[in-house]
């Protein structure tokens, strides 16, 4: 997951050299805290479920069941 964030900081960088490449990880883990954050106060929905992947056991799919409401 991390590797994946990270890998479009450094294609920005890539990109736009100017722009301080700790800067670019910033803005890439911000993504995550705002999640967290969403999460907490219920505007995203998750379960955890063990076992539903390799890496982790969050449903990030869950938002399907406030659709068939």
């Amino acid at each position: 997951m991390f590797v994946g964030h990270y890998g479009v900081s450094f294609a920005a960088k890539r990109g736009d050299g100017t722009i301080p490449l700790w800067v670019l990880f910033v803005a890439v883990q911000l993504l995550d805290v705002f999640w967290s954050l969403f999460v907490f106060f219920g505007v995203e929905k998750v379960r955890i479920v063990p076992g539903i992947t390799a890496s982790n056991p969050f449903d990030l799919a869950a938002w399907l069941e406030r659709q068939r409401v």
